[in-house]
Parts: structure tokens; sequence; C-alpha cells
């Protein structure tokens, strides 16, 4: 089904550019943490755009999120485990090694603790897009499935009442939900919103992904969900690198803001002093060596009309 919104034009302030590739935003304490995945760390910028390095991070890091007591922990992604980062040291907090054989991604921690973290899949070694897994990780740094038969688990938020996870399933194009039980564990899987329904992908070197229509028969670009955040009146915004957009999603699907990036739109966070600044995560380029010889990624900012809610 077609939305035909038209684009908002708006008016982006660039916070950051000269970056490999950011990922994982998140606000906090008055400014945006990001991983920057190429250059392999973990920095800040403040809305005025000054930017610091915080930690390096030697196996590519990703998703960011707090634990209750505040220790910043970080998806290490290519040894696939979530390392703590406390009194300027980097420890294991925990090690998914043995839970999935893919790169791991983009996390989210609730509010007691519990981490939940997806990976790319098997697309990303060569082989045929197949189902992958959650990983849950406790507290304690215990590893576990959380949820399997996910297209790519990728972005993820919590509502604020801690009771529901909705995930962005890339290579499915849609939006996932599930509750979240006391002790942690997922259940009651639903469709929280559909981006394209009944699509066929397939993937390119860029990182491309195209919706294929047997009427069409060609390649034409369609909102896929990479990183996602959630606003107080519990709309979710996708970044799409396909569109080079960000997308606002009503529970059913109904879209609702459509605004066009500079670039393409790999992650998105709400955040800034009120709570209504939009930062998106842009790149021309998302694999390694193009990302790290061209070094195109930016971070941008614009206000919008609902503010940050829930997790990240």
């Amino acid at each position: 089904m077609k939305n035909k919104l038209r684009k908002m034009n708006k008016n982006f302030k660039l916070i950051a550019d000269n970056l490999h590739f950011s990922e994982g935003p998140r606000w906090r304490n008055g400014k945006l943490w990001f991983s920057d995945f190429y250059h392999h760390a973990v920095m800040t910028a403040d809305e005025m755009g000054n930017v610091e390095k915080i930690v390096d991070v030697p196996n590519q890091p990703s998703g960011l999120g707090w634990l209750p007591n505040g220790d910043l922990i970080i998806v290490s992604m290519l040894d696939r485990r979530i390392l703590k980062f406390k009194d300027g040291n980097l420890t294991e907090h925990a090690d998914m090694s043995k839970l999935t054989p893919f790169r791991c991604n983009d996390m989210v921690v609730d509010q007691n603790g519990n981490a939940y973290v997806g990976n790319f899949g098997s697309i990303h070694h060569g082989k045929d897009i197949k189902p992958t897994i959650l990983i849950k990780v406790d507290p304690d740094g215990n590893a576990s499935i959380a949820a399997s038969n996910l297209d790519f688990p990728n972005g993820t938020v919590i509502t604020p009442d801690g009771k529901t996870l909705i995930i962005g399933e890339t290579y499915a194009g849609r939006l996932t939900a599930f509750d979240i039980n006391t002790d942690g564990n997922l259940s009651n899987r639903r469709i929280w919103a559909y981006m394209m329904p009944n699509l066929f992908y397939y993937y390119t070197k860029t990182m491309r992904f195209f919706k294929i229509t047997p009427k069409e028969g060609k390649g034409i670009p369609y909102p896929v969900p990479d990183g996602i955040c959630l606003d107080e009146k519990m709309g979710v915004w996708i970044a799409s690198p396909t569109t080079s957009e960000v997308v606002r999603y009503t529970e059913g699907g109904k879209i609702t803001d459509r605004i066009a990036t500079p670039n393409r739109a790999y992650a998105c966070m709400l955040g800034g002093s009120n709570g209504n600044t939009l930062f998106v995560c842009t790149a021309d380029a998302s694999e390694p060596d193009a990302a790290k010889a061209i070094k195109s990624g930016k971070i941008y900012s614009i206000s919008v009309n609902h503010a940050k809610a829930g997790s990240p």
C-alpha cells in the first residue's frame, strides 16, 4: 500500500561529520552517544557539534546502553561480546559467541538491566538470507535466546512502561512487538507495523534493499527499518537507508511523517534539551573499505513534533 504523504521539507543541522559510519545513537546526560563502526570508537556529540572520543573498541562497537547503576555497556560486533566501560577500563560483561556466528549489532537495555541484542544474520557471510535470533543478556551477563526466526533483528525500543519491546526486522520490512514478562523473557509476538507487505529482497554490495514486484518486474526502493526510536505518542521513527529518509509509523502501519535526509539514513534517536530533537546518522557507504576511504558519515539534527519516550 502506497502512502501519499509528501516528504516534508526540513532544515537539518549538521552535528558531526568526517565519520566512517555512525550507529547506535543514544541521548544521555545532555549528549548524543554513538558508535563509529570502522573508526572502532564510541563517541559523543553535544547539540553545538562538539565531538569527543570516549573509548576505543578494537572489535568494532555498535549498540550502546546503560545498566541501572550507570555503567555503559557496548556491543563488540566482531567477537560477539558485550563490554562494560567503567573507570576508563573495558571488561567483558557477556559472551554471545556461542549463540550466533554472525556480527552482533543493535541493543536496547531495559530498566532492570536486561539487554536485547540483534545480529546481522547469514547474508553478511555470503550465504542466502535466513532468519536469525535475538539475544537476551541478563544483568549478571548470562546470555540466552530471547526470540528466533527474525529477519535481521535491528533497531529496538522498549515502551515507557517497560512492558513492550518493538524491533525492526530489516529484511522483512516490518516492526515486530513482544510482551516483556517480569523475568525479562519475551512472549506474545505480533506484527506492530508493516513497511512493505509481500516483499522480495535482494542484496547488493552497497547494502541496498529493493522491492521486486511481479507486476513491475524491477527494483523500486521502499522504506526498511534500520535504527529506530520511540516518541511520547508511541510513534516509532525508522531510519531507512533504501529511501534516504526517516519515517514515523504508528501501530498498524500508518505513516504520519516522512523527512528526506541528505544521505542514506541508518539510525535515529530523539533527544536534545526538550526531547524533540531527532538525530539521524547518515552515510553514503556502509561497507568497510568504502566507508573508510570516503568518510562520508554524518550526523544531523532536526526538530520534530513529539519528544523522546521509552528506551533507549
